[in-house]
C-alpha cells in the first residue's frame, strides 16, 4: 500500500470527478449520512461543484486508485442552503471557505489521510487569499436512529484536534434519500468553523 495525496485544482477536477461520485456512494451509505445516493444526483451535484471558481479536490490514491477523496470551495460559490445560515448569522460569506464531503475507504482509515485532507484543503484557501474562516459540516442524527451502529465512533476527538469546534446557531437544512426510505428528507447539519487568521 503506497498512499498518495494531492491537490487537484481547476480543469483537471473533471479528470477525478467519477471516482469521486463512486466514493461519495459508497461511503456515504453508512452511518451518519445514510445516502441512497445516484450516478444522476452526483452528476448535477459534481457539475456545480467544479464550476466553482476556486475549488479543490484532495485526492488520495493507492497506486493509481483512487481510495478517498476531500473537496472545498469558498462558501459564496455554494449551495444556498449553506450560505444562509451565515449570512443571518452576520458572516461575511466571501471570508468564508467550505470544506465540503472527504470520503475514503475504511481500509485506508487511521493513517493521517484525514489531516492531509484538511491541510490541503487550508492550503488551498490560504493560496486564494482573504479568507478568515473554515468550515465543514456534520449530519444530526438522534442518538437513537436504529441505523446506528453500536460501535459508532465519532470524529469529534480529530476535528476538535484540528481547531475546529461546534458554532453554536449555524444550523444547515439540506434534504437527502435515506437507505431505509421511500423519499427524500430534510436533514440538519451542524456547522463546525476554525479561524485562518
Amino acid at each position: 500500500m503506497s498512499l498518495s495525496v494531492e491537490a487537484v485544482t481547476g480543469p483537471a477536477l473533471k479528470d477525478v470527478l467519477p471516482d469521486l461520485a463512486r466514493l461519495r456512494i459508497a461511503v456515504f451509505r453508512d452511518w451518519p449520512y445514510l445516502y441512497d445516493g445516484s450516478e444522476d444526483y452526483e452528476r448535477e451535484y459534481l457539475a456545480k461543484f467544479i464550476a466553482a471558481k476556486g475549488a479543490v479536490c484532495v485526492v488520495a490514491r493507492d497506486g493509481d486508485a483512487i481510495v478517498g477523496a476531500s473537496t472545498a470551495s469558498p462558501m459564496a460559490e455554494s449551495d444556498q442552503e449553506f450560505i444562509v445560515p451565515f449570512e443571518t448569522a452576520g458572516y461575511d460569506i466571501s471570508k468564508v471557505f467550505y470544506c465540503g464531503e472527504s470520503v475514503l475507504i475504511g481500509d485506508y482509515r487511521g493513517q493521517g489521510v484525514g489531516h492531509k485532507f484538511f491541510d490541503e484543503r487550508e492550503a488551498q484557501a490560504r493560496r486564494l487569499g482573504g479568507f478568515e474562516v473554515a468550515t465543514f459540516c456534520r449530519v444530526v442524527r438522534p442518538d437513537d436512529h436504529p441505523l446506528k451502529p453500536a460501535n459508532y465512533r465519532p470524529l469529534d476527538g480529530f476535528w476538535k484536534k484540528r481547531g475546529y469546534s461546534p458554532a453554536d446557531g449555524l444550523i444547515a437544512e439540506y434534504a437527502w434519500k435515506d437507505i431505509d426510505q421511500p423519499e427524500e428528507t430534510m436533514k440538519q447539519l451542524q456547522f463546525w468553523t476554525k479561524s485562518l487568521t
